[in-house]
């Protein structure tokens, strides 16, 4: 991901997101937090130009992979795009050392919460009214024990 990413990915999240990042956020992560992490998932339309569908930011500290956030564009979302994301993030992320990941979700995103266990991702709490549009909850979730064995299944999950 690259500075002239951010208003694609910008637009993402606030078509995602009820409680979308400032743009000034975006550039944050990519210019001075040295614990970042970010990916983004682009198409190529025959004879076109690549379009930026989907991305993920992840803080290393650690062990510890945190996804802060993830989203694919609402257009393209059925397609394996957002488990492609999810799996090169993690996989990622252990190239980086991480050996559990961590995340917030929705209580009510069950198919963001769906897509999560399918991938190892446990509830491991709640954040009582998290968020701030409606007050909310927030599910944490978790995957300890990141490494080879964690990669190697992968694959299975993506088929």
């Amino acid at each position: 991901m690259e500075l002239e990413d951010i208003p694609c990915i910008h637009e993402i999240d606030i078509l995602s997101f009820s409680l979308p990042w400032p743009e000034k956020s975006f550039r944050f992560e990519l210019t001075e937090n040295p614990s970042t992490l970010a990916l983004l998932v682009e198409i190529v339309p025959k004879d076109s130009t690549p379009i930026v569908i989907g991305m993920s930011i992840v803080w290393i500290i650690d062990d510890e992979a945190h996804i802060a956030t993830i989203a694919i564009h609402p257009g393209y979302r059925g397609n394996g795009y957002g488990k492609s994301l999810l799996a090169e993030t993690l996989r990622q992320s252990i190239q980086r050392g991480a050996h559990l990941a961590t995340l917030e979700v929705r209580e009510s995103n069950l198919i963001a919460q769906q897509m999560y266990h399918a991938f190892g991702f446990a509830v491991d709490g709640k954040r009582p009214h998290y968020y701030l549009d409606n007050n909310e909850d927030a599910i944490i979730m978790t995957v300890n024990q990141l490494g080879s064995q964690y990669l190697a299944g992968l694959d299975k999950v993506l088929t």
